[in-house]
């Protein structure tokens, strides 16, 4: 059996030759950039990292300068007259602090409030529940703010 041959038509096949991506005239995605133009670009780019970078140290030694931290962990709404709300205190071991703890409503409003003492423990972290009572009902619990008891 004789394998079977396309008939030629005397045409050729365009050859392919590789080819640089075309550019785009000249200044239509405005001036050439120079030298100096990336120094600039460069030196720019380094003042905003070197920017950013000091405002995040001066927040986190801000933070680590607090002698008071708190987290708020949970809150158990007791029906209509009361709220439980759970949360770490991070301070000084022999530091006293005071606490107010809030019961807010639906709509956002203080609806109980109570001062707690955290006194003296053996780690720098203690965990506290509160029951704050309130006038009306509450849908959550929360920490309002913490403050050495000396510093007021």
């Amino acid at each position: 059996m004789i394998p079977h041959r396309r008939p030629t038509t005397g045409r050729t096949t365009p050859t392919v030759t590789e080819t640089s991506a075309p550019t785009p005239p000249a200044g239509r995605y405005g001036p050439e950039p120079t030298d100096r133009s990336r120094r600039l670009r460069l030196a720019g780019l380094v003042v905003v990292v070197l920017a950013a970078v000091a405002v995040i140290a001066w927040l986190g030694i801000g933070t680590l300068r607090d002698p008071v931290q708190w987290k708020d962990i949970g809150y158990r709404v007791d029906g209509a007259t009361s709220v439980d709300v759970t949360f770490d205190v991070t301070k000084a071991p022999a530091a006293t602090v005071t606490c107010r703890v809030q019961a807010l409503s639906q709509s956002y409003a203080q609806v109980g409030l109570r001062s707690v003492d955290v006194g003296p423990g053996d780690t720098a972290t203690q965990r506290v529940t509160v029951t704050v009572p309130t006038a009306e009902p509450a849908v959550t619990g929360t920490v309002e703010t913490c403050h050495l008891a000396d510093a007021g």
